[in-house]
């Protein structure tokens, strides 16, 4: 065959793709949840677009700022909180990416250049794509207004620069995956994980502390990094553009020529992976064959005092999945890693800037639970996106979706109250026993805002689900419309307990608080009580969504 005919075959494939998921798309709409899937990405995408634009115009001003006054060299200001964003944001925002598993396509006779284009269009499509772009854009728009000749060589510069940032993008979600895939590498990047988030959290210290050491120590760090920067893609771009406004086109088109070596050596490491999985590479841990004898008596299951035998298996099971989801972990003991943190920013000789906890410490128990119970939404918003396929397991069995969803919410609720001690523990030795008062009030707080996060929770998981893969990044973790919905939930929520805190400690007696929402958990218990039974019906209406759903490919 012929290189145009394989050509027009490819193209044919890219836009048979193209194809299907419009036709996805529009079959959604004709459904309720569709539609409102499609308002919700609407309001999220004009979100992103006010961020986009706001931060183009800054970029802009800020670009030809520095051309104006003769400083182009500071263009590397830009571009690297650019790339930090393109690349940090798809994994911390899960949330809000939706990158369908290109993987699934293999299934089909498609070429390995249409395939590796599909990954590349997903990744195009992405928020921090949309973001990345339009910043950069903003940028380019700013070196063009302060010297219009540089437009050709500029919008070059910044056409590799995107191209980078998209193609590594890419290269880091595939090999996260692939080392996912085994039990040591992904127990390494965990721990590795943990530590990048703590260095993360340990910035707001640091640069205290440099603050208050002398100026000449700093100018000597500044003068390390800089030469550092500059053998990199941020600093390669913005050395490719401060040379064409000098007119030194050779010296700029050897950094241009860096720029996109990176490119085609970030390009190639895409490639080896997806090449190895269009070769059909499958990494899983599949059990060994058991060499127990036949006779090993059986293990029984736990036995929760008070709760049917089948509010039990659920649990069980919910427990030990979470134990081996190192994201979801990492997840629920951020929030003891944030009381360090803000403590360590306390003890800074810097606590007179007004830190929050630093002038108001007996609200560091309240803001801890607050925090904790925002980290479960994920949880507790998709009940069933864990399950997968094994919904239908459910719906054979003879249980009732009312004890499957109680055992669910009893997890959660059970992993809240861990919470909630570890907290008050961390809470007694970094800043002092909180008062007893506070912390009944807090108490009764949660005990007004989890059953509202459960109820609510229930009834997206119902309404709309989706399958969950906890191995993979820059997956989406819910849909929009649950996302939107969680966020009003969760504003309403810290609201009416901030309202409640604050009225307290203007009168100065919490016990107001606490008899407030106590009121309001009456009702909220209420409210979840009646959701929860009627679990069943809504079950079995939505039972065709719910499998087609979480058994999708």
């Amino acid at each position: 065959m012929s290189e145009p005919s394989f050509t027009v075959h490819r193209r044919g494939q890219l836009a048979a793709i193209a194809g299907v998921r419009w036709r996805l798309f529009v079959n959604a709409l004709r459904t309720t949840r569709g539609r409102l899937e499609l308002v919700s990405r609407i309001v999220v995408a004009f979100a992103f677009a006010l961020g986009g634009l706001g931060g183009a115009a800054g970029m802009g001003t800020a670009a030809y700022f520095f051309i104006s006054e003769g400083k182009p060299e500071m263009l590397a200001l830009l571009l690297w909180p650019v790339f930090f964003f393109w690349q940090v944001f798809p994994i911390m925002a899960t949330a809000f990416t939706n990158n369908p598993d290109s993987s699934d396509l293999l299934r089909f006779p498609l070429s390995y250049r249409a395939y590796f284009l599909v990954r590349l269009a997903y990744g195009a499509f992405d928020p921090a794509t949309a973001l990345g772009s339009l910043w950069s854009f903003g940028i380019l728009v700013g070196v063009v207004f302060a010297k219009p000749a540089l437009l050709p060589w500029t919008l070059l510069v910044l056409l590799a620069f995107a191209a980078f940032n998209l193609l590594f993008m890419q290269m880091i979600f595939v090999w996260v995956e692939r080392w996912l895939a085994q039990r040591r590498t992904r127990e390494l990047l965990g721990i590795l994980f943990v530590l990048l988030m703590l260095s993360f959290q340990l910035i707001g210290p640091l640069t205290r502390y440099f603050e208050k050491r002398a100026r000449p120590g700093v100018q000597r760090y500044v003068e390390l990094l800089a030469p550092a920067q500059g053998i990199l893609p941020p600093g390669l771009a913005a050395d490719a553009i401060a040379q064409g406004v000098y007119s030194q086109f050779m010296t700029g088109f050897s950094s241009f020529a860096l720029l996109c070596a990176f490119v085609l050596v970030t390009g190639y490491g895409l490639h080896l992976r997806l090449r190895a999985q269009y070769r059909g590479e499958n990494l899983s841990e599949v059990a060994a064959a058991s060499a127990l004898p036949k006779d090993r008596p059986l293990r029984l299951g736990w036995n929760l005092p008070g709760f049917a035998t089948p509010v039990a298996a659920v649990f069980e099971k919910e427990i030990r999945y979470l134990l081996r989801s190192g994201p979801m972990l990492l997840t629920l003991i951020m929030p003891i890693f944030a009381l360090v943190i803000f403590r360590f920013g306390a003890m800074n000789p810097a606590r007179r800037s007004g830190a929050f906890l630093s002038r108001t410490p007996d609200m560091a128990f309240p803001a801890a639970v607050g925090y904790t119970l925002l980290m479960l939404t994920n949880l507790a918003y998709n009940n069933f996106g864990g399950d997968a396929g094994g919904i239908q397991f459910f719906y054979a069995s003879p249980v009732s979706f009312r004890e499957i969803v109680l055992a669910k919410n009893l997890t959660h609720a059970s992993i809240l109250a861990v919470e909630t001690v570890v907290a008050w523990i961390a809470i007694s030795y970094l800043y002092g026993r909180p008062a007893l008062d506070v912390t009944i009030a807090t108490l009764a707080g949660l005990l007004f805002a989890a059953p509202v996060n459960f109820f609510a929770g229930n009834l997206l998981s119902i309404y709309s689900p989706k399958k969950l893969d906890y191995s993979s990044f820059g997956r989406q973790r819910a849909s929009q419309m649950t996302v939107l919905i969680s966020l009003g939930v969760q504003i309403f929520v810290v609201g009416v307990g901030a309202g409640a805190f604050w009225m307290a400690r203007h009168y100065g007696n919490f016990w107001m608080a606490t008899l407030i929402l106590l009121v309001l958990a009456g009702i909220s218990l209420s409210a979840y009580r009646m959701i929860l039974n009627r679990m069943d019906r809504l079950a079995l209406e939505r039972r065709e969504t719910l499998v087609a759903e979480l058994c999708r490919a």
